[in-house]
């Protein structure tokens, strides 16, 4: 199983590029009422049924029962009767493309995110561009989700040394990156130079666990996320089965040892660092389903030819090879992962939802719907589910009641669905219309866009 740490690490080091133009989205006018809602806030377990909400500017105005709301005149009616309204989605793992060539073009990410009801994305592997296009997405001059950018990578290539993590921390903090990006390969000394050098500049650090370095050491420095459960299968093998293990080593879950779980949970609880597992990701790679049935779902039609191809090469590496995955091995995989995650949720552990998207047979805003039924497959209830989504990406960016849950004075990222996703967490696809701060955006419209990219992906 030791090979699967290469295959892992290349495919989380792989970034799309490019740049087109998306549908021109609709006019919205200032003020915008749903009427007649079934709200679902996000700031507990409840549903407000016969609601309407009014956005005035692009934020949050007045909600409440629908006889007590004045709806301004000259305001769009939006009939929510029976519909349900929830915050915005959350992709806490993205990757925005940049570069020279694209497979994918950015404004076709950003619409895939935005069609799936996703208005923020923290971006996990930035690049000088991702500034003013944070800044043209903050200002809507470009459609798309709130950006959350993480600059170029530090890892084992672009981190020789101590003194090289330091220069590169206070490089991207003056130019304005919102968090640094760790990936494997840092040595211990490099990886406490950027730890202690982040502290004093003030920017927060998240993504990998280098072997070097370990879960342990990761916690104790303050780490604000640890992504795909990174540190976690080797922290919980035994001791003495650990000396020179690759931590991306799949065959692990053979060594796992369930007792380890609770001193690993308080640790990172203790720590106050947040989980983002990307899920999926790993299910797609090393679980049991077969490539046919992946290359079968329907969201793949939105996927450039020459990335269906690498997917498909990809798992079918991993299955076919001598000594390759079994059907057995990989559900035992997935199990001991989602074990994971419960034990961390139910620890007390904040999960943030992320899919790592565009990467193996996960398409951009798409993947963020099949995450949600991977956590709730993990054992927490859909609205568990969701809150890794929606309050609780707002709540790890100190921004708790300016997005992430329907509250007034938050910005207006809402996505209107016909289907109760409290009861079937599968219900999140039900969208009739995204709002993004503000600008409503109909199932039309939304499908409109879709099938221009359908059309340009089939051209391909």
């Amino acid at each position: 199983m030791n090979r699967y740490g290469s295959v892992l690490t290349a495919c989380l080091f792989f970034v799309l590029v490019g740049r087109a133009h998306a549908v021109e989205p609709p006019a919205t006018p200032r003020d915008v009422a749903f009427v007649g809602a079934r709200v679902i806030p996000m700031t507990g377990e409840r549903v407000i049924d016969d609601a309407t909400v009014l956005v005035s500017d692009g934020v949050i105005r007045a909600m409440g029962a629908a006889k007590s709301i004045a709806v301004p005149k000259g305001a769009r009616v939006i009939e929510a009767r029976g519909k349900f309204l929830l915050p915005g989605l959350g992709e806490m793992h993205a990757h925005v493309p940049s570069g020279p060539t694209p497979p994918y073009s950015v404004d076709d990410v950003l619409f895939l995110w935005v069609a799936n009801g996703v208005t923020v994305a923290r971006s996990m592997l930035g690049a000088p561009e991702h500034l003013p296009l944070r800044a043209d997405l903050t200002a809507q001059r470009v459609l798309g989700p709130r950006l959350i950018t993480a600059g170029p990578s530090l890892n084992g290539n672009s981190v020789k040394s101590p003194e090289d993590g330091a220069r590169m921390v206070r490089e991207q903090k003056a130019a304005g990156y919102d968090f640094l990006k760790l990936h494997p390969g840092l040595s211990r000394e490099s990886f406490l130079a950027i730890a202690h050098t982040a502290r004093e500049v003030g920017i927060t650090f998240g993504g990998h666990v280098s072997q070097a370095v370990g879960l342990q050491l990761t916690l104790e420095e303050g780490q604000r996320a640890v992504d795909h459960l990174d540190g976690y299968l080797l922290a919980l093998v035994p001791p003495a089965a650990r000396e020179g293990e690759n931590p991306d080593n799949a065959g692990l879950v053979l060594k796992f040892e369930p007792a380890l779980l609770p001193e690993v949970v308080r640790m990172t609880r203790a720590a106050g660092t947040w989980v983002v597992p990307t899920e999926t990701l790993y299910e797609n790679m090393l679980g049991p389903d077969p490539a046919a049935q992946l290359e079968a779902r329907p969201e793949l039609r939105y996927v450039p030819r020459v990335l269906r191809e690498r997917w498909a090469s990809t798992k079918r590496s991993i299955v076919e090879s001598p000594g390759g995955v079994t059907p057995e091995f990989g559900q035992r995989y997935v199990n001991t992962r989602r074990q994971i995650i419960r034990a961390l949720h139910e620890g007390g552990v904040g999960i943030l939802l992320g899919s790592d998207a565009p990467q193996v047979y996960n398409v951009p805003g798409f993947a963020v719907h099949r995450e949600l039924q991977a956590m709730v497959a993990s054992g927490l209830t859909p609205y568990e589910a969701l809150l890794t989504a929606t309050a609780a990406p707002a709540e790890f960016f100190g921004a708790s009641g300016a997005y992430g849950t329907i509250v007034v004075g938050a910005d207006a990222d809402l996505v209107l669905l016909k289907n109760d996703p409290l009861q079937d967490i599968a219900n999140t696809q039900s969208i009739e219309g995204v709002m993004v701060r503000g600008r409503w955006l109909d199932r039309t419209y939304l499908d409109r866009g879709l099938q221009e990219i359908e059309k340009r992906m089939a051209g391909q």
